[in-house]
């Protein structure tokens, strides 16, 4: 007689174990549902005021947020551990459920009064790490999510383009929120703001300082850092951190990056981000450290000041907490201040890959005079270690902010700087030969500049900053393209030569093509504009169209007084100077497919 077999019960758990990649996929989904419900109830708690039980059920909800989130990390972790799989996120999943334990019993040792309540078990009684636990459990999945973009059939350029209409739309809803501002605001003035934030231009129709709660100055400081880091790096960069970075992911950043080596996608990108907020904390520190004699009572939170405005500085923004801007008496003859801002928006709006080059290149330099002091073995020669790019962008940057100093002195000695001495009338026009260059800060009356310094400004704000940085403009590798291919010409030449090298033609066409676009922007808006508000002056207007679409934000102080309609014409404006006009026309026009053809040549009549 045969005898049955006897089939052990698995429980769900082993069954789980035993199918991982169903188990960890469930797994990750719920989560992400999950810390997305908490990130709205987050925002609600933070951006309407509680009545009634509101808080206690928000209360209640946090703390099973927390035991759920607790155990489906645990089961997680144990599901990857067991079968050996091994991803990126495994470490900072391990670290979440670190922080989770320790929460934990922090909170049971103040229930049962184990030991007296310390500052630091306090803490972790309040909401804070919660709230923490949310966005940390939010950005993992979310991540994990972002590198799918990549597989889609979406242009390059134009899902950069569609990043920051998303982060517009995310932005203008947040700064709807009733914590968000003390008297609220319309739609037309939330979306104004969050434009000139994300593009981090510096126009505003409503006051930062008296307008937005610190919770909106929060949200308008994240928008700033978010935009001029970029949407897609940020994603790539937490994507990659979290996920692991694919050879399409790769392929997508290598133009955003201008990166051409894909081996190093990964890596430049680390550099970028922690480049940026390295710097942005260097400048915090150093911005904290001048404003010290400002009295308590003039300037009561000092620090969130200094990082506002190192943000704001490094990414070109322009916005600033207080009213007047750096023209505020209490900053306006704190000159370190003023230098400290004009170097961090001078490297923001360098670009990465300038920076990058000119430190391997300063670095290179510094090695080898070491070398020729102490000899210690053979160093190998390299021939070339600044490329063209960095040297048409160094030159250009420098001949613009030597010319514009200049010029600038000479123009406002007896106006606008009149109220400085010496000393204070160099660095002011230092600054102001700076701050066109997209930036958006002002340290004088701009109302009260004279006719040939507006012009100036134009010009300035026209070529704005360089390429792959945050700031706007045509850029000066585009001005320089220029030149030199008027120069070609002049000379009888058909290619353009610039140091021992020969340019792409592409990069001519693109530079005549940036330039064609961007005063046909410009126009356009001015044309608007005017027809809207027939009543403002054609050169305020003028003014107001070229510093929206260089992401400037500097203005001679009409921007609160447009209409709705001529808002919007400025916000559209502020999109295009940011994205790029030529950007978003090639993405939405289809590659063609071949060009293994050649047309009979013409001559067309030029001069």
């Amino acid at each position: 007689m045969i005898q049955p077999k006897h089939h052990r019960t698995i429980s769900p758990l082993q069954a789980a174990l035993r199918n991982t990649p169903k188990a960890v996929d469930y797994l990750d989904a719920f989560l992400l549902y999950l810390s997305s419900l908490g990130l709205l109830v987050f925002l609600y708690d933070i951006g309407y005021e509680q009545v009634g039980d509101a808080g206690q059920w928000l209360h209640y909800f946090y703390h099973v947020f927390f035991l759920i989130v607790l155990a489906a990390v645990s089961i997680r972790i144990l599901v990857l551990v067991k079968q050996e799989v091994r991803r990126p996120s495994l470490i900072f999943e391990g670290l979440l459920l670190a922080f989770m334990l320790v929460e934990l019993i922090a909170r049971f040792l103040l229930l049962n009064k184990v030991t007296s309540a310390s500052t630091l078990l306090r803490f972790f009684d309040s909401e804070q790490p919660l709230h923490f636990i949310i966005f940390y459990v939010f950005f993992i999945e979310v991540s994990k999510k972002t590198l799918l973009f990549y597989r889609g059939t979406v242009h390059p350029a134009l899902l950069f383009v569609l990043s920051f209409v998303f982060l517009v739309a995310v932005g203008t809803l947040l700064l709807l929120l009733p914590q968000a501002t003390f008297r609220g605001i319309r739609f037309i003035d939330a979306l104004f703001t969050a434009t000139s934030a994300v593009c981090v231009t510096g126009l505003v129709t409503l006051d930062t300082a008296t307008v937005f709660t610190p919770t909106g100055k929060v949200i308008i400081l994240i928008l700033i850092q978010v935009g001029g880091l970029g949407i897609m790096t940020f994603a790539s960069f937490f994507g990659i951190f979290f996920q692991g970075a694919s050879l399409k992911s790769s392929l997508y950043m290598k133009d955003w990056l201008n990166e051409d080596n894909l081996g190093q996608i990964t890596q430049t990108l680390f550099k970028i981000v922690s480049f940026t907020l390295g710097l942005e904390l260097l400048g915090a520190l150093l911005l904290y450290g001048v404003i010290q004699g400002i009295p308590d009572e003039v300037m009561p939170d000092k620090l969130s000041f200094a990082v506002f405005h190192s943000v704001s500085a490094l990414c070109n923004a322009g916005f600033s907490t207080l009213s007047l801007g750096l023209y505020d008496p209490i900053v306006r003859f704190n000159y370190p201040l003023q230098i400290i801002i004009a170097v961090l928006i001078i490297l923001g709006g360098l670009g990465f890959p300038i920076v990058f080059n000119l430190y391997r290149y300063i670095r290179y330099k510094t090695l080898t005079w070491l070398n020729t002091l102490l000899p210690t073995q053979p160093r190998k020669h390299t021939p070339r270690v600044l490329n063209v790019n960095t040297l048409l962008v160094t030159i250009t940057s420098l001949i613009l902010l030597a010319a514009g100093m200049v010029v600038y002195f000479l123009l406002e000695y007896n106006n606008t700087l009149a109220e400085h001495g010496l000393p204070g009338k160099i660095v002011g026009a230092f600054f102001g030969s700076v701050t066109p260059r997209t930036a958006g800060f002002n340290t004088v009356n701009m109302a009260a500049l004279t006719a040939p310094t507006i012009l100036l400004y134009l010009l300035l704000m026209w070529i704005g900053a360089s390429p792959a940085s945050m700031g706007g403009g045509i850029k000066t590798t585009t001005i320089a393209v220029a030149f030199l291919n008027i120069y070609s010409l002049a000379r009888g030449k058909n290619r353009v030569e610039v140091f021992k090298r020969e340019l792409e033609k592409e990069s001519v066409y693109k530079a005549f093509a940036i330039i064609m676009l961007s005063l046909l922007v410009i126009g356009l808006a001015v044309f608007l504009i005017t027809l809207f508000d027939p009543e403002m002056g054609l050169a305020a207007v003028a003014f107001e169209c070229f510093s929206g679409f260089s992401t400037v934000g500097l203005s001679v102080g009409i921007t609160g007084l447009l209409s709705a309609p001529s808002k919007v014409v400025l916000v559209v404006t502020m999109f295009l100077g940011r994205v790029g006009t030529l950007t978003l026309i090639i993405g939405l026009f289809r590659k063609v497919s071949t060009l293994r053809y050649r047309y009979p040549k013409e001559t067309i009549i030029i001069t």
